[in-house]
């Protein structure tokens, strides 16, 4: 299935902005959409965005709607999430995933896979 790798994370203030990478290692993902999610210390893991294959469609959770935007280019087999007026409720480690199971919109962990080891990112309020 291959590997994902998270970069971008890190700590910043409160109204700040981050962009986070998901890099494909060991086979290409352009076929796949891709979510993002993210787990806080003793919460589970929850969605937080999905882009389709192509990048032509993207959902996302309720808390982040507005302020973070998923795109990919398929050429860098890389998927992103920018993350704009960030809160310290968003601290989290963030994690990307390839949907590999099932159709249509999904926000279940369970649909995806090949997950990353995350990155995490640090909002100071």
């Amino acid at each position: 299935q291959g590997q994902l790798v998270e970069s971008g994370g890190g700590l910043v203030q409160a109204g700040g902005s981050l962009r986070l990478s998901c890099a494909a290692s060991g086979r290409t993902f352009g076929s796949y959409a891709m979510g993002w999610f993210r787990q806080a210390p003793g919460k589970e893991r929850e969605f937080v965005a999905a882009i389709s294959w192509n990048g032509g469609v993207t959902y996302y959770a309720d808390s982040v709607k507005g302020r973070f935007t998923a795109s990919r280019d398929n050429g860098k087999n890389t998927v992103y999430l920018r993350m704009n007026s960030l809160k310290p409720e968003d601290t989290a480690v963030y994690y990307c995933a390839a949907r590999l199971r099932g159709e249509g919109y999904s926000r279940l962990t369970a649909d995806f896979g090949s997950w990353g080891q995350g990155t995490q990112v640090t909002v100071s309020s």
